[in-house]
């Protein structure tokens, strides 16, 4: 079943790093093409000629595009590793729910308080916080227990997809220089957030802090030299 698996991907991409670690919980063997986003392969506008976006898995020459889809094939595909997903139809609902969430609503507004200063920073940070109150109250209600890991310590979807959104907030902390996720105001999503980042999967596959700093950084300045012309 596992033939040829080729990720198209960047190293710091959390889409493409959701896929990296639901390929590393089945235990699959693949290659790693590394894109620049800035002069994309010609491989890359090939197999993915719709949004010309990592990531893209190529499973025997077959391309796969967009990570939540990438990552359902993955579990449906290799049966024999630990569940992504959970068998119940309701629980699994659910997941794929948050799971959209994070990609749709959440990231967004992350993104934007890294890109933006002064008034429009202030919105950002605002959303985010609001997003991230409802991520808490979502929690709280769907899952009483904390969100649901399906074997123990291997992570499940919604777990593979919060680690690389959520799981770079120190380095959003240290590049803006104040707190994003406050453990006072969202308990639960602080207490996932941590347990997610101290999986030695996720030490694996997390790219190193100092790196995600100096990226940050170029990202920030870029956008306010932008903003400013």
């Amino acid at each position: 079943m596992a033939g040829s698996v080729v990720l198209h991907g960047m190293w710091a991409s959390p889409y493409s790093k959701g896929v990296e670690l639901a390929l590393k919980v089945k235990g699959i063997e693949y290659e790693f093409v590394e894109e620049d986003l800035t002069n994309k392969s010609e491989a890359l506008m090939r197999y993915n000629p719709v949004h010309k976006k990592v990531p893209v898995l190529v499973h025997n020459g077959k391309p796969i595009a967009e990570s939540l889809v990438i990552i359902e094939y993955i579990d449906e595909t290799w049966k024999e590793g630990p569940r992504l997903l959970p068998q119940d139809p309701y629980e699994r609902a659910k997941v794929r729910f948050w799971t959209g969430f994070l990609q749709q609503q959440l990231f967004g507004p992350m993104l934007s308080v890294l890109k933006t200063d002064g008034e429009a920073q202030e919105r950002a940070v605002k959303e985010a916080q609001e997003k991230l109150k409802v991520l808490e109250e979502g929690i709280k209600g769907s899952y009483p227990g904390g969100p649901p890991s399906i074997n123990g310590d291997n992570m499940g979807l919604l777990d593979i997809v919060g680690c690389p959104i959520l799981g770079a907030h120190k380095v959003l902390e240290e590049v803006l220089g104040k707190k994003f996720l406050d453990q006072e105001k969202y308990p639960r999503v602080t207490s996932w957030v941590k347990a997610l980042t101290e999986l030695p999967l996720a030490k694996e596959a997390m790219p190193p802090h100092e790196k995600l700093v100096g990226l940050f950084q170029f990202i920030r300045s870029r956008a306010l030299e932008s903003a400013a012309a």
